[in-house]
């Protein structure tokens, strides 16, 4: 299955935190979009990874994905390897996106970063030639996404460009609040943290509607980028 987009999440919910907005949108503009997990989330302090597998598939189904896959990288121990970098390239080749979406490349959890870096790295080595994949036993054929783009996470950087999400805020919502487990629930006996507070959750809410002040719009998402953006012609810009 060739997919338009495909976006990298170093734990599940990363992707439709960072970037659910924009996944929804596209594919109602009939774009095909996968997700690809590099963890289960199995260090979080809330729920399990058992549970984060449910509640992953579910978030899959409201943001209307044609396929999530995780490669079960170990929870804050992955690193920027060879190894590692060869599952993302046989992802990167199956799937042959024109778009990849990843990580913030700085953030407060360490895995974003290195997510960010493994995921941009192993898309430009899949383009080489000389390095060789199979999947299922048949060998794959070289791709390189054209274009990589870092969606924000927890730190408030700087974006490079922001999407208009406006209509889809109320999608990205459900989508990540299907991650039941690890978001703030009144009541929960679970262990408070950085992303299970009531202010987090009010947060997402009022940085959407920040960054759609920034373009004229109601909802934004911000994304950042390695290269300089090109465009045909002064018009391609709103």
């Amino acid at each position: 299955m060739k997919l338009d987009i495909l976006a990298f999440g170093a734990h599940p919910d990363d992707v439709e935190l960072g970037c659910g907005g924009t996944i929804a949108k596209e594919v109602s503009l009939g774009k095909k979009v996968g997700i690809v997990d590099l963890t289960r989330g199995e260090l979080g302090s809330r729920g399990s990874a058992e549970i984060r597998d449910q509640e992953s598939a579910a978030a899959a189904k409201i943001l209307k994905v044609a396929v999530r896959e995780n490669l079960r990288m170990r929870d804050g121990f992955f690193v920027n390897d060879e190894a590692h970098q060869m599952q993302i390239i046989q992802m990167i080749r199956k799937y042959q996106p024109e778009i990849v979406l990843c990580n913030a490349v700085d953030d407060r959890h360490i895995d974003h970063g290195k997510g960010s870096k493994l995921v941009s790295d192993a898309c430009f080595l899949s383009g080489l030639v000389r390095i060789e994949t199979e999947l299922d036993g048949e060998a794959q054929k070289v791709w390189r996404p054209k274009l990589v783009y870092h969606y924000i996470q927890w730190k408030q950087c700087e974006p490079d460009f922001v999407v208009d999400i406006t209509g889809f805020e109320k999608i990205k919502a459900e989508a990540i609040m299907a991650y039941s487990s690890q978001f703030y629930q009144e009541g929960s006996d679970e262990p408070i943290t950085p992303i299970a507070t009531k202010n987090f959750k009010d947060s997402l809410h009022y940085r959407a509607q920040d960054l759609g002040r920034l373009i004229g719009t109601d909802f934004g998402e911000g994304f950042t980028v390695e290269r300089y953006l090109a465009v045909n012609s002064l018009g391609d810009l709103i």
